[in-house]
């Protein structure tokens, strides 16, 4: 009898061991990484990365007044977003995410951002919207994330450094040449 005793007492802690060991894993959920200016789509919206640019400040509102300063750097994207639909559909809040797994979301208020395109906003059936939205965040690579934590699967497209280009504001972004020796304005008299 005690044979059988410490058998079941076996299976028990085995089947308990295993169970725990079931629920303490999650599977891990798919991820599609897209490439810049691939057409990305989620539900019934399509979306494409057309533009990255990167900003040290922007300009205040109407230009007046000191420029806004970012804790990091402006990260600026200009997206296009169709809706495959056939009722108006809201466009979520994006996120930027590092390498690092750091996630940047969209900034809210839209001073200095040509064509914003806001953050409550809506696209019609069969119709595409196209603007700007913006993140702070430091320089470094991204992925533009089109899905939250919620989503079944994660869903990027993909923004090498190569794709973004340094905006600079009052000069040149790169270093200036200097003058040309045939330049009248630089010969001795």
């Amino acid at each position: 009898m005690v044979p059988r005793l410490n058998h079941l007492v076996l299976f028990c802690v085995v089947t308990g061991l295993y169970t725990l060991s079931g629920c303490s894993s999650t599977p891990a959920r798919p991820v599609r990484i897209y490439n810049s200016g691939e057409k990305v789509q989620v539900g019934r919206l399509t979306y494409s990365v057309i533009d990255v640019q990167i900003q040290p400040t922007l300009p205040n509102q109407d230009g007046v007044g000191d420029p806004r300063i970012p804790q990091h750097r402006f990260y600026t994207v200009q997206i296009s977003i169709s809706n495959g639909g056939n009722e108006d559909t809201p466009i979520p809040g994006l996120a930027m995410v590092d390498d690092a797994g750091h996630v940047y979301n969209e900034l809210p208020d839209g001073t200095g951002i040509p064509r914003w395109l806001g953050m409550v906003r809506r696209v019609a059936p069969g119709q595409t919207e196209e603007g700007n939205i913006a993140f702070d965040a430091p320089s470094a690579h991204y992925k533009l994330r089109f899905t939250d934590e919620t989503d079944d699967d994660q869903v990027y497209s993909d923004i090498p450094l190569s794709f973004v280009h340094e905006v600079g504001t009052g000069g040149p972004v790169s270093p200036e040449l200097p003058p040309s020796p045939t330049d009248p304005s630089t010969t001795k008299k």
